[in-house]
C-alpha cells in the first residue's frame, strides 16, 4: 500500500495528470495575454507533450500557436496552422475560428487565397 503511495506522489509530482497540462495552457494564455509569444510558444510544447494521451486539447493548442505566429507577423504558418485545424478537426469550434482568421488574413492581404496561386512554368 505504502509503495502505491510513493508511485501515485511521484506521477503528480513528475507532471504526468491533467493539472500539468491545464497549468501549462493556462500559463500559455497569459504570456500571449502580455505579448510574450515565445513564452506562450514554451508554454503550448509543453502541453503538447503533456496532452498526448489527451487529442481533444490539440485544436485550442493549435489556434493558440497560430494566433502567436500572427502576432509575430509570421501570416503563411498561421494559415498553416488554421488549415491543420480545419483539415483535423472540421467540426470543432476551433475549426470555426480557424476559418475566421484565415477570412482575415486573406482580407488584409496578408494570406492569398488559394485560387489565385498560379503554375508559372520555368523558363527553358
Amino acid at each position: 500500500m505504502r509503495f502505491v503511495l510513493i508511485a501515485a506522489l511521484a506521477l503528480s509530482a513528475t507532471g504526468c495528470t491533467r493539472w500539468s497540462m491545464d497549468h501549462h495552457l493556462n500559463n500559455a494564455y497569459r504570456a500571449y495575454d502580455r505579448g510574450r509569444c515565445e513564452d506562450a510558444m514554451l508554454e503550448l510544447s509543453q502541453v503538447d507533450r503533456d496532452s498526448r494521451a489527451r487529442p481533444y486539447i490539440q485544436p485550442e493548442v493549435s489556434m493558440l500557436r497560430g494566433q502567436c505566429l500572427e502576432r509575430q507577423k509570421l501570416y503563411v504558418d498561421a494559415a498553416q496552422t488554421y488549415q491543420f485545424i480545419i483539415a483535423q478537426y472540421p467540426n470543432n469550434e476551433y475549426a470555426y475560428r480557424a476559418r475566421a482568421r484565415l477570412e482575415t488574413l486573406q482580407s488584409l492581404g496578408w494570406y492569398p487565397p488559394r485560387s489565385s496561386a498560379k503554375a508559372i512554368p520555368a523558363p527553358l
